[in-house]
């Protein structure tokens, strides 16, 4: 899965560097979640703690036996 952000002024997206990378803080972006060929989305566009929580849920369920 690949992370993406982009500033709300912005329109253009770029691969997610981490969180001390960031010139500004964290609620001034918006973020998403595409797949690893990044033909598909994930995750909307949201902010971090909720594109967060969907990565979370779908790495539980990837590794669930």
């Amino acid at each position: 899965m690949v992370l993406q952000y982009k500033l709300k002024s912005s329109s253009s997206w770029k691969d997610y560097p981490g969180k001390d990378k960031l010139k500004e803080i964290v609620s001034k972006y918006h973020f998403r979640l595409l797949s690893e060929d990044r033909k598909k989305i994930l995750a909307e566009k949201g902010s971090y703690e909720k594109v967060m929580k969907r990565f979370r849920q779908i790495e539980f369920f990837k590794h669930k036996s």
